[in-house]
């Protein structure tokens, strides 16, 4: 073959393997039909998300305080009048997180906070991070206390003759933690600011222990996370010790999303009974009607709202620790905000309506004040004219008409129903805990093929046993154990029993 001929053989050879590379690309590479179809969708749709997508409303600083310079103020405003204000930090941690609630009880003469015959009122803000106004509502209610700001259309007489009679203690923000993440800019988080294994944030008015843990069917975990037990928070635990601590005749916990006065019960539509409760409800009506322009909801916060709420901080003070008047106060919502624009839903966005939200409500706490104390007043005289031999003082008239309610409800004894619902759940749990280890011993003989019951026993006699066993986990089933981590109950018998059956058929 001569050097032409070579030439043109690698020639030609050289233009097989670059068509051959120019089919291979085309074919491996998308068509530009495609890569221009998708292109175009992208735009598209892009352009449609923007559309649609709400614009979301930041916070407004020159109406609301960032978290700590609202704490300056209420710490300045307690330097300034040492004589009616005094404040505490509380700390706590669980786990490695740590929380701290800042605590003003106010009373006319610090000298006289300790006496029993007043009331006493708790007051809780800022429970939600999302719901800034409310601590904004706390600041403004502690400048009247101090006398530095004045209810225009209050009587300042029966005002004062009011004061003297209370001792009132203020949480201005009960969830700082959580509070931090929304000035972080997450807008809607609600939760404290706990993060165990990137599952971050427990709702703290679901880490009650009255109901604690039941979840219905629209149940939300992101909002509605109530922690891995009653108490397992150190804000509820704060709290709750703080309320052991003053034993008040008052609770009011504020929120903001809706405009409402909700007395007990949350985790189930109806109010309590008998007369008092019933008194309860026209104060509050009479309470719309004065400061709400009777656009408030009043009832239960279960049959209200439209959902059932489970271990809620109110169905606790009310039905564990016996606060005679417990209730939760909703200050203000926007419905035609969008579910994403979380701070203007929760949170007036306009100078007119932050105002007007502030002075309408002030009023409203001062005149449940007088109304409340009016209302106590008729029980204390109701224990003077049936005791007319001895002075009795409101605590123990009302610890009287607690134990009566205590027995009516069908508890003996106000000490064991202190307690009964952290029992139940931890029982609860130490029984789950048992069944498990049944469970992993059961699978661990089956994979060392092993027979469940001794190579002494019989076959009926091994049977008789395995019965046994099986009966006793079926009882154990309506204690809501296995409920509890989602397992079904008589599958897991079953499961057992197969296993049972598996390794008998192997020894025979």
């Amino acid at each position: 073959m001569n050097e032409i001929e070579m030439k043109k053989k690698k020639k030609s050879s050289l233009q097989i393997q670059m068509d051959r590379r120019s089919d291979f690309s085309l074919s491996s590479s998308p068509p530009l039909v495609i890569v221009l179809f998708l292109f175009a969708s992208f735009s598209l749709v892009h352009g449609e998300i923007n559309l649609i997508a709400p614009s979301f409303t930041p916070i407004n600083r020159d109406l609301y305080h960032t978290s700590d310079a609202l704490m300056e103020q209420i710490k300045a405003l307690v330097y300034r009048h040492p004589d009616k204000l005094y404040m505490e930090t509380i700390g706590g941690k669980n786990r490695g997180y740590r929380a701290e609630i800042t605590v003003v009880t106010y009373c006319r003469n610090r000298k006289d906070i300790d006496d029993k015959s007043k009331f006493r009122i708790l007051l809780s803000f800022g429970q939600h991070g999302r719901e800034l106004i409310t601590s904004e509502l706390a600041l403004r209610i502690l400048s009247i206390l101090s006398g530095e700001q004045f209810l225009p259309n209050m009587d300042p007489v029966s005002l004062n003759n009011t004061l003297e009679r209370l001792v009132i203690k203020v949480v201005p923000m009960e969830n700082l933690n959580g509070r931090k993440l929304v000035e972080e800019g997450e807008l809607c988080e609600r939760r404290n600011g706990l993060v165990v294994y990137l599952r971050r944030g427990v709702d703290l008015n679901r880490n009650w222990s009255v109901d604690w843990g039941k979840k219905e069917k629209d149940y939300d975990p992101y909002e509605e996370n109530p922690g891995t037990a009653p108490f397992s928070e150190p804000e509820t635990q704060i709290m709750r010790k703080l309320c052991v601590s003053f034993e008040p005749h008052i609770w009011v916990n504020v929120h903001s999303g809706m405009e409402a006065l909700f007395m007990p019960y949350d985790h189930k539509n109806t109010t309590p009974d008998g007369l008092h409760s019933h008194r309860i409800r026209l104060m509050l009506e009479k309470l719309n009607h004065l400061h709400c322009e009777d656009r408030c909801i009043v009832g239960s916060g279960g049959g209200s709202v439209g959902y059932l709420a489970h271990g809620t901080a109110t169905d606790y003070m009310y039905d564990i620790a016996r606060v005679p008047m417990a209730f939760t106060f909703e200050i203000y919502g926007d419905r035609t905000a969008s579910s994403r624009d979380c701070f203007k839903m929760f949170n007036p966005v306009d100078l007119t309506t932050f105002n007007k939200v502030i002075n309408d409500w002030s009023a409203a706490f001062f005149a449940m004040f007088n109304m409340s104390t009016h209302q106590l007043d008729e029980l204390g005289s109701k224990a003077s004219n049936s005791n007319k031999d001895k002075l009795v003082s409101i605590d123990d008239y009302l610890n009287g008409y607690l134990m009566e309610r205590s027995s009516r409800y069908g508890k003996k004894m106000e000490v064991l129903d202190l307690g009964m619902q952290e029992i139940r759940t931890y029982f609860r749990l130490f029984l789950l805990s048992s069944v498990l280890l049944l469970f992993m011993f059961c699978s661990r003989i089956s994979k060392s093929n092993r027979p469940l019951v001794s190579d002494q026993l019989n076959t009926a006699e091994a049977i008789t046993v395995d019965i046994l066993a099986f009966d006793f986990l079926l009882k154990v089933c309506p204690f809501g154990i296995l409920r509890i981590s989602g397992i079904d109950c008589k599958r897991f018998v079953i499961a057992i029993a197969r296993t049972s059956k598996v390794n008998m058929s192997a020894n025979e």
